[in-house]
C-alpha cells in the first residue's frame, strides 16, 4: 500500500467503522473491485475496502526504490523548512498516494520542480434507496375511501379587449422584435494550476510536496532583500571573515509571481560588505527564464556557478559565471539539452486498473454487501 498508515474499512462507505490499519510497504491481497473501490485482505485475514488509488503495485514500489537511488546524488537546489507536519506524494498532484511525511521544523533538499493541472478525483456516492411501488388497485382503493374534496371556486371571467385593441398593439409588436443573436464567445476559463517541489529526505527519500508549503532556510540577513519574491534555489559561493563571524557569499534565484513552467526569472550574487557590515549586491540579472539545476563549483580555487537560460528564440543556454573578489563575469555559454524526466511513476490508479480483475465473489457475498449497504 502506498500512505504512512491507511485505515481499511468494514463497507464501501469511507464513514463505516474502520476494520484494520495497515502501514506503507504491507502486502494486500485484492479480492474485489467496486468501480475505484477495491476489497482487500490484510497477511492477519481480516477483509475490508479501500480506495485503489492509494494502492501501490509491486512494480511501483520497486520504481520508488528505484528513483530515490538515482536521485541521492542529484544536485540540491537548497534546504528548505517546513512548519507543520507535511505529506509527501508519489505524484506531483494532490490525490496520489502520500507514503511519508516531513516532520514539523524538518528540513528537506529541494531537488526539483513542476507545475502541473489541480483536478480533484471523481467521489463516489451511495446508491439511492428506491421507493416502494404501491400496486394498482390500492391506489383504487384509497382513492375511494378518501372524502371527495371541494374545489375552489371558479375564477372569474375576463375583461373585455378595448375597441381600439389593434392600433395598441402594433406598437408593442414591433417593440417586442427579436433581437440578433449574439455571436461572441465566452472565454474559456482558466484551469487551476499547482506548483509542485521535488524534495529528497536525510534518509535519500523523494517525493513530490506543494511548494507553497516550503519555505527556503537562507538566512534571514539575506532573505530580507527578497522584495517580496519566492526564493526558489540558493547556494553558498565562498566566505569571508569578521572579527571571529564567518560570512557566506550567496547566489539565489527568484520568481515573481510563482505558477510558472520555469523556475525562476532572477538570480544574484550577494557578499558581504566589511565597510558597511551588510550584505550588497554583486550582480544581478532580471527577466530572465531560468531552469534547474543550478550548479556551483571551485575549479582551481576560483569558485563560479552555472545556470540554464533561455535566449531569445526560446532555445536553452548553459552559461558558466566565475566569481572573484567583487567581480562575476560569463566565462561560457554552450546549447544545453533538457534530460529525460528524472521522476517518472505511473499513477497507481492507472497501474491497478491494468491488474486483471479477480475472480466474482459469491452470489451470497454479493447479496449481502448490497443489502448491507441499502440498510446502512
Amino acid at each position: 500500500m502506498g500512505p504512512t498508515s491507511l485505515s481499511l474499512h468494514q463497507d464501501l462507505s469511507a464513514k463505516s467503522a474502520t476494520a484494520a490499519t495497515v502501514k506503507h510497504g504491507e502486502k494486500l491481497q485484492i479480492l474485489e473491485y467496486r468501480h475505484r473501490l477495491v476489497k482487500v485482505r490484510t497477511d492477519q485475514g481480516v477483509e475490508a475496502w479501500t480506495d485503489m488509488r492509494q494502492l501501490l503495485t509491486p512494480e511501483q514500489m520497486a520504481d520508488l526504490r528505484r528513483t530515490a537511488e538515482n536521485l541521492s546524488q542529484y544536485p540540491t537546489q537548497g534546504a528548505a523548512t517546513v512548519f507543520e507536519m507535511l505529506n509527501v506524494h508519489i505524484e506531483p498532484n494532490r490525490s496520489s498516494p502520500s507514503f511519508w511525511q516531513v516532520p514539523e521544523n524538518a528540513k528537506v533538499d529541494v531537488i526539483g520542480h513542476k507545475l502541473t493541472p489541480r483536478y480533484q478525483a471523481p467521489q463516489i456516492s451511495a446508491p439511492p434507496a428506491t421507493a416502494k411501488s404501491v400496486p394498482q388497485r390500492h391506489r383504487r382503493q384509497a382513492q375511494a375511501q378518501s372524502p371527495a374534496r371541494i374545489g375552489p371556486p371558479p375564477p372569474p371571467p375576463a375583461p373585455k379587449l378595448p375597441d381600439n385593441w389593434i392600433a395598441l398593439s402594433v406598437p408593442r409588436a414591433q417593440t417586442l422584435a427579436p433581437a440578433a443573436p449574439s455571436t461572441e464567445q465566452k472565454p474559456a476559463a482558466p484551469v487551476p494550476m499547482d506548483d509542485w517541489s521535488l524534495v529528497r529526505s536525510a534518509d535519500s527519500k523523494v517525493g513530490w510536496v506543494l511548494t507553497r508549503m516550503l519555505s527556503m532556510a537562507i538566512p534571514d540577513e539575506v532573505a530580507q532583500y527578497a522584495e517580496g519574491h519566492r526564493i526558489t534555489s540558493y547556494f553558498a559561493l565562498g566566505q569571508s571573515k569578521e572579527g571571529d563571524t564567518v560570512k557566506n557569499d550567496w547566489l539565489w534565484t527568484t520568481i515573481t509571481k510563482g505558477l510558472e513552467p520555469y523556475e525562476f526569472d532572477s538570480f544574484r550574487v550577494f557578499v558581504w560588505s566589511h565597510k558597511h557590515h551588510r550584505y550588497e549586491t554583486a550582480y544581478i540579472e532580471r527577466n530572465v527564464t531560468g531552469r534547474f539545476p543550478v550548479e556551483v563549483s571551485n575549479a582551481n580555487g576560483v569558485p563560479g556557478f552555472s545556470l540554464i537560460l533561455e535566449d531569445g528564440h526560446g532555445q536553452l543556454l548553459r552559461k558558466t559565471y566565475s566569481f572573484e573578489g567583487f567581480r562575476i563575469r560569463m566565462v561560457h555559454k554552450e546549447p544545453y539539452v533538457a534530460p529525460p524526466q528524472i521522476y517518472t511513476s505511473k499513477p497507481a490508479a492507472i497501474a491497478a486498473g491494468q491488474q486483471s480483475p479477480p475472480a466474482r465473489s459469491s452470489w451470497y457475498r454479493r447479496f449481502k454487501d448490497r443489502v448491507r449497504l441499502l440498510f446502512r
